[in-house]
């Protein structure tokens, strides 16, 4: 990662997210799920493969389940991690393809309102 993306992360974790962030990071399903498995995983560190398999498991699809997957990692990759990085949520390292999720309690007290609604 470029140390000035890091440092705006940083920056972004040390605030507390604002309401409308929140729920704009919450407003899709997909970047749900993998909060999910992020905040449910005891140190917070997943790869992306462990992550898509997670959404996998949960969407419903049309599709082969390869041909799912692999729209899924491509989403998580290019749209969703960068956008919940930029956010201050977690640190997503390309090269590696590894995520290490930052506790937001404000973040969190939603999420968990959401997988308990979405989930049971």
């Amino acid at each position: 990662m470029r140390k000035r993306k890091r440092e705006a992360t940083a920056l972004a974790t040390a605030r507390t997210p604002s309401l409308d962030l929140v729920f704009d990071i919450l407003a899709d399903q997909r970047r749900r799920y993998a909060l999910y498995y992020l905040y449910g995983s005891s140190d917070g560190v997943a790869t992306v493969d462990e992550i898509a398999d997670h959404v996998v498991s949960l969407e419903e699809y049309g599709d082969s389940v390869d041909d799912h997957r692999l729209h899924v990692v491509t989403s998580l990759q290019h749209m969703h991690l960068p956008k919940l990085e930029d956010a201050g949520v977690l640190e997503y390292d390309p090269r590696s393809e590894t995520v290490r999720y930052w506790n937001q309690p404000s973040l969190e007290e939603w999420l968990e309102h959401a997988q308990h609604k979405e989930l049971s």
